[in-house]
């Protein structure tokens, strides 16, 4: 069997082949399809010879907008990787440093953070927001 070229596509025929329902396209013998001799072609850019849309063949980034969900760092080790805290009733640095960090001793990367509002390490009230910076 060999394939056949229509002379106009989009005049296809949906005329079933000699060997349709015959299970295997070869007459005799049942089973599973035969789709050794199918032939494809994928054309993924609509109406266009491939990937171009027009420029030559290379794809068109013309109206491509850039855009970044940052925050900015506010200095004293903000930036990148940094989470804020409220501070509830009782807390202390070192015990918001142990609970978010697994360390104490880290109180001091959250003070200084956290200098542009804090005075003195000691004195923290509930609802204040405190930078965390990243470990």
């Amino acid at each position: 069997m060999s394939p056949q070229t229509p002379k106009d596509p989009n005049e296809l025929s949906l005329t079933p082949s000699k060997s349709a329902g015959t299970g295997t396209g070869m007459p005799g013998k049942p089973g599973k399809p035969d789709f050794s001799d199918v032939q494809g072609h994928a054309d993924t850019v609509p109406g266009g010879s491939g990937g171009g849309g027009g420029t030559g063949g290379r794809p068109d980034f013309s109206d491509v907008q850039g855009h970044a969900d940052t925050v900015p760092g506010g200095g004293g080790g903000g930036g990148a990787g940094t989470r804020t805290y409220t501070v509830q009733k009782g807390d202390t640095l070192s015990a918001i440093a142990q609970h978010h960090y697994g360390k104490a001793s880290r109180w001091h990367a959250i003070f200084e953070a956290n200098r542009d509002t804090l005075d003195d390490p000691d004195k923290i009230y509930p609802g204040q927001v405190l930078k965390l910076p990243a470990e």
